[in-house]
């Protein structure tokens, strides 16, 4: 590579895109870790991106219609912190870019959304962030059809490396892209044929090119260190009503001696090397050291789109007073007024009519009222629809002849339908959910764990919850799963017994601002056990007493979904013996950890023996049967210890001793 021929060809951009360089080098440096080649090598790119076509006012980071721009290659942080420093957002400070990889700092070793603003999602975890930027462009469309061009009119860029492309989820998200025709989404590979073990060729040969455009999308080379090429490339690309991948022909490390090579890839920490890259690109030598003239430059690109946000403003306020507040107060994550009201109405209702159905069409019920009254949610499913029921009655499909749906078929991609939704929550105006069978937590889980990690509140539709699927088999009846989620930190996980408790998982999971929710839904039809109406959310606590003891409470059986009925069978039982029996329904472990001592104290008093009953894994039960005033030696559980089998739902309950019997029995051996 001639550093010399590119310095002299474009010597302004060449300044600038080595400021970017030479503070990657010296942050890496400073933390003695890292990955400086992809910021050495995308510099280039990311500099014609920024100058030449990002929408974007560095001074106002958030602006809602500033385009996106996403660094799936997470590792190469250093780019997006450079950028940040160099184009004056008010977050990123010289200081934290010395403090790179530090305790406190806001410049974490790959992006984390939420530490600096500009930062548009948390990547590290390869594949993310092109999935998300998926839903971000998602989102771009659906809000522009709804509120026009004049509010919402942007493009997503995202900056992806061979890793990205190389995880299973990148083509998940890249068929989805091109089936919805998102012509605002525009890919930059990082072609420099290098990983960590060496090169690309070590482990994949894909033709990824051709592999883009056999998934609908336009696909488009360039000499990603030719400013020229890139800046016609980009153009190129929003031109399209595809999605546009653009392979970026780079080099890694770029004027090192590492360039080129698998050591390139991660942190170039020697002094020797150092000084002598700085000196090829005839950059200065001191650390952290950007010319003035280069920052000023770089300071204008930033404030470059402030005409352009206040325009923005300007036709924001234009809108009518109502309009306007619909707007605000979907941005700000709040929900309708008038929810709470039609909500409290509904579950009066449920508990007149009393309706025996599965939880899942329970959910559907909900949604056919909540819909309504929250037009921006944004459903769907994975090639499920009519079995989780996320599909109220008022939506239509949103696809590229339709992009005022809110409904998405997301086909069968769990993993790429989690990471498009927290894109979708990222951008901001959209409230997603969609569904799956609960077992496929496991396909989803990555992109579910970001949520949680992200603080989004994103919502997981999990039906078929346990061995109540029935004939489908073990594979596909979730044993572990509750457990994995509630060990999960930040997300909350319902599973309620009948539709007033589902209605009322609902109601709470919208609430959140910052905690996704997992909503565990049955296959199965579940009697109403709420017989009494009740102003107030009962599920809210996390639980509450059913069912009370007649006289003195000498036992408390604890359940959640399908195995409340079972308790309140076990506790007619047991009063018919003289032994008081308790019922207390736990719709959701994380709310009732978080509840008052007081109140904890008060459902579950010390003394009485406890049972907790769940057609899953004992786990996340512990605490709840030994600790809270508990006693090991005065509890027990019943529930799975192993995987499931294939039978009709009510055979498989008998057979692996999940009755109401079983429950009796265990009260009063502990007795």
């Amino acid at each position: 590579m001639d550093i010399a021929a590119l310095r002299d060809a474009h010597p302004e951009h060449w300044k600038k895109a080595c400021a970017i360089r030479t503070l990657t080098l010296d942050a890496v440096a400073a933390a003695n870790s890292g990955h400086s080649g992809m910021p050495m090598g995308m510099a280039d790119v990311a500099t014609v991106l920024f100058e030449k076509h990002l929408k974007f006012d560095a001074s106002n980071p958030e602006w809602p219609d500033r385009d996106r721009f996403i660094l799936s290659a997470g590792h190469g942080s250093m780019l997006l912190y450079s950028l940040l420093y160099l184009s004056g957002s008010p977050d990123m400070t010289l200081e934290q870019v010395k403090n790179f990889r530090q305790l406190g700092a806001i410049t974490a070793g790959h992006p984390e959304y939420g530490h600096a603003r500009g930062v548009e999602t948390t990547t590290g975890p390869l594949g993310q962030g092109i999935s998300n930027a998926v839903g971000f462009a998602m989102a771009e469309e659906h809000l522009r059809a709804v509120w026009g061009k004049g509010i919402y009119d942007h493009y997503t860029y995202c900056i992806a490396g061979d890793g990205c492309l190389m995880e299973g989820v990148s083509q998940e998200a890249i068929a989805l892209a091109g089936k919805q025709k998102l012509g605002r989404l525009i890919v930059l590979w990082d072609n420099n044929g290098i990983t960590i073990d060496g090169k690309v060729s070590l482990s994949d040969i894909t033709d990824q090119k051709k592999r883009f455009m056999a998934s609908g999308w336009q696909v488009i080379e360039c000499d990603g260190h030719d400013p020229e090429a890139i800046d016609a490339a980009i153009v190129k690309a929003k031109t399209s009503r595809k999605p546009s991948m653009i392979a970026c022909k780079t080099h890694i490390a770029l004027g090192s001696s590492a360039q080129d090579t698998s050591k390139g890839h991660g942190a170039l920490t020697d002094a020797q090397l150092i000084a002598d890259t700085k000196a090829a690109y005839g950059a200065p030598a001191g650390a952290f050291e950007v010319p003035a003239d280069v920052k000023s430059a770089w300071e204008a690109i930033g404030a470059r789109g402030v005409a352009e946000r206040e325009a923005w403003e300007g036709r924001l306020a234009g809108l009518s007073e109502g309009r306007r507040a619909r707007f605000e107060r979907a941005l700000s994550g709040d929900m309708p007024e008038k929810l709470g009201r039609q909500m409290k109405a509904y579950r009066k209702q449920l508990v007149a009519d009393a309706p025996k159905v599965a939880t899942r069409r329970a959910s559907e019920m909900a949604l056919n009222v909540i819909n309504k009254i929250v037009p921006e949610t944004i459903g769907g499913s994975a090639d499920l629809t009519g079995s989780n029921n996320t599909k109220s009655a008022d939506m239509t499909v949103f696809d590229a002849s339709n992009r005022r749906g809110r409904f998405v078929h997301y086909g069968i991609r769990e993993h790429g339908m989690a990471a498009a939704m927290n894109g979708m929550a990222l951008h901001g105006g959209l409230r997603p959910y969609s569904g799956t069978f609960m077992c496929f937590t496991d396909y989803a889980r990555p992109s579910m764990r970001l949520s949680a990690l992200m603080r989004l509140p994103v919502v997981y539709v999990m039906t078929h919850d346990s061995i109540g699927l029935g004939e489908d088999g073990p594979t596909h009846q979730p044993v572990e799963h509750l457990a994995i989620s509630r060990a999960t930190p930040n997300t909350l996980v319902f599973r309620p017994a009948d539709a007033v408790e589902t209605a009322e998982a609902w109601e709470l999971a919208l609430a959140q601002k910052e905690t996704p929710s997992v909503l565990a839904l049955s296959r199965q039809n579940l009697p109403t056990v709420r017989t009494k109406p009740k102003n107030d959310n009962l599920s809210a606590q996390g639980a509450y007493v059913l069912a009370e003891a007649t006289g003195k409470c000498q036992a408390i059986l604890m359940a959640t979904g399908s195995e409340i009925e079972l308790a309140l069978q076990a506790r007619e039982a047991l009063e018919t013996e003289g032994i008081g029996t308790r019922v207390v329904s736990v719709p959701c472990m994380e709310l009732f950890a978080a509840a008052d001592p007081e109140y904890r104290t008060k459902v579950l008093p010390a003394g009485p023996v406890r049972v907790a009953i769940e057609a899953g894994v004992r786990q996340s039960w512990d605490r709840w049967l030994f600790g809270e005033g508990g006693d090991a030696t005065k509890a027990d559980f019943v529930g799975m210890t192993d995987f499931g089998a294939s039978a009709p739902a009510e055979v498989l309950y008998e057979h692996f001793g999940i009755t109401a019997d079983a429950a009796a029995a265990k009260v009063k051996a502990l007795l």
